[in-house]
């Protein structure tokens, strides 16, 4: 994990200052000062109230982005390879993909009900495309002479695809990977802002309705960290997949 550069971390400083200055000439119901913030965040994590919130988000977010990117990732290797395949599914999927998901998610509760299983859905959708478009890119974009080093030593399609296709573009899937971590984390909050008593985007729309500013701003400090937090593991991951590969060059 990258370490936050010392002029980056002064200027955080130095806007956490500003918003606290500018704060105390607004009401709390508007802009509430970052102390009151940070406040409200530590007493909640404290008392166990954000907890079951974090889990139940985590939850809609882990499987969806399984489900999501297991789908996207199978599919890509599919249309990547087998070009009939790509040209009779590619226009439906840019087709789905138009739709914004906000408007299926009233849709999906409607079919799924009210529990995780509708924001499961609508995380997965919106995981799908970043991995299928970055394998189907990653499958095509192999290496020329490579391909035809496997062709000379017999290898079979699979073995290619194996030892080859896949590997040497895992860099690109592990980024497509990257905006699905990001983008799963809003498909899940947008999931509970439709239906949704639990969860951290449910809490967000019942602060709202108390009219409770700081506690909306330290839900959405969460909702940061927990997209950061996924982020960056998967930009470790990528890191140590693709040391090999740089030792290699």
């Amino acid at each position: 994990m990258k370490k936050m550069p010392l002029y980056s971390l002064l200027l955080f400083v130095l806007l956490l200052v500003i918003w606290e200055m500018a704060a105390g000439t607004m009401s709390e119901l508007v802009l509430p000062a970052p102390s009151v913030i940070g406040f409200t965040l530590l007493d909640g994590i404290k008392s166990g109230y954000f907890t079951e919130h974090i889990i139940r988000t985590l939850s809609e977010v882990l499987l969806g982005l399984l489900f999501g990117g297991l789908s996207g990732f199978i599919v890509g290797i599919l249309m990547g390879e087998i070009t009939f395949l790509r040209k009779l599914l590619f226009p439906y999927i840019i087709a789905s993909q138009a739709v914004p998901k906000l408007a299926l998610a009233p849709l999906f509760i409607l079919w799924f009900g009210f529990g995780m299983t509708s924001k499961v859905v609508i995380t997965a959708l919106v995981c799908f495309f970043p991995l299928l478009e970055s394998t189907v890119t990653a499958v095509q974009s192999s290496d020329k002479q490579k391909l035809e080093l496997f062709r000379m030593l017999n290898a079979s399609r699979l073995q290619t695809l194996v030892h080859l296709k896949i590997p040497a573009g895992m860099a690109g899937i592990l980024a497509g990977l990257r905006v699905s971590v990001v983008l799963a984390v809003v498909g899940a909050v947008v999931g509970e802002f439709i239906g949704g008593s639990e969860g951290l985007g449910a809490l967000i729309i019942a602060s709202q309705g108390m009219m409770d500013t700081p506690l909306m701003f330290a839900t959405l400090i969460l909702l940061t960290l927990m997209g950061m937090i996924l982020y960056q593991m998967v930009a470790l991951f990528e890191k140590k997949w693709s040391r090999p590969y740089k030792k290699e060059k």
